[in-house]
């Protein structure tokens, strides 16, 4: 046995991996796999299909039952529930539990609750007794009851609000992401109102092919979450607000879109999510070409895979 088991611990499992640390009245099933360097705290109970990575830290009072796979370096706080049937009844058994993925370095805080079947993206934070009730993208900070996202993980914000004015529109503010930019569009203000433009060779970086409106977005919910293999695109909130969160693979940074008077270009190859939207955000995307199922990526994992063989 190559790891430490307190005496008062029960561990039925052999699938224990080197310098695990199992802590008393800690009960494991015989099915569940857990990786190395792992420590597993006071009164928990881990079921039999359970797939536990390397490194991975559970604290006191946590029940991970059937379908529940951690990734390596997820740390899960006290008391945090998991759970695996989303109608459960007395000796009412699944044949088969949904899969409950929490991949990894993400990180769940004290008495959270996990709801079945669902996706915590790869270092997201979800913040202490929140109420998960749907996938949570890659390094999104979510809370409350039901969660939502009020944030990302190492990211910056870039707000351009005060470089907006009648002379700025040729102003191309860099942000943490590379390649992608906050482009301030030249604001024109009379007592007929206002008025903001933008042309190609100037505020505009390529020619569009294609726009799209999204509004009506309630709160809650959370647009985009792909990148483009070879499509640009500018976008512009022209009501309202909504924030974008950014990642070349390598850095990440937010936006706050919140007047007409600014743009964000997305060069190809980076990953975008929209989130925060006001009741009234009205988002104009223009794009560099016609719509083309194959140039989305959709998959995190893919995006970080073309990134890195692409250096």
């Amino acid at each position: 046995m190559n790891y430490f088991k307190h005496e008062n611990a029960l561990v039925e499992s052999d699938k224990i991996g080197n310098g695990t640390r199992i802590w008393a009245f800690a009960h494991i099933l015989p099915g569940a796999v857990i990786g190395d360097d792992c420590n597993v705290c006071d009164h928990t109970f881990i079921e039999n299909d359970v797939h536990i990575g390397h490194r991975v830290t559970i604290k006191c009072g946590v029940q991970v039952w059937d379908g529940v796979t951690l990734e390596n370096d997820v740390f899960v706080g006290p008391n945090v529930t998991f759970t695996n049937d989303p109608f459960p009844r007395s000796k009412n058994h699944l044949k088969q539990y949904p899969r409950t993925v929490v991949r990894r370095g993400a990180s769940i805080g004290a008495n959270a609750t996990i709801h079945p079947g669902i996706t915590i993206g790869i270092n997201a934070m979800i913040g202490a007794g929140a109420v998960v009730t749907r996938d949570v993208p890659p390094h999104a900070i979510v809370v409350g009851n039901p969660a939502r996202i009020q944030g990302y993980s190492t990211t910056s914000i870039t707000d351009a609000q005060d470089a907006v004015g009648s002379e700025a529109g040729e102003l191309n503010i860099k942000i943490n992401v590379s390649r992608a930019s906050v482009i301030c569009m030249p604001m024109i203000t009379d007592l007929r109102g206002n008025l903001t433009f933008g042309e190609y060779g100037k505020e505009l970086p390529f020619i569009p092919k294609r726009y799209f409106i999204v509004f009506d977005v309630p709160s809650k919910d959370v647009r985009g979450e792909h990148a483009h293999r070879d499509l640009h695109q500018l976008l512009v909130c022209v009501k309202g607000s909504c924030c974008v969160a950014l990642d070349d693979g390598v850095n990440r940074d937010r936006v706050v879109l919140d007047t007409p008077a600014k743009g964000l270009y997305l060069p190809p190859m980076i990953w975008a999510t929209q989130y925060k939207y006001s009741q009234d955000a009205v988002l104009l995307v223009l794009a560099s070409a016609k719509y083309d199922h194959a140039d989305y990526i959709r998959d995190y994992d893919e995006f970080i895979g073309l990134i890195n063989t692409n250096k």
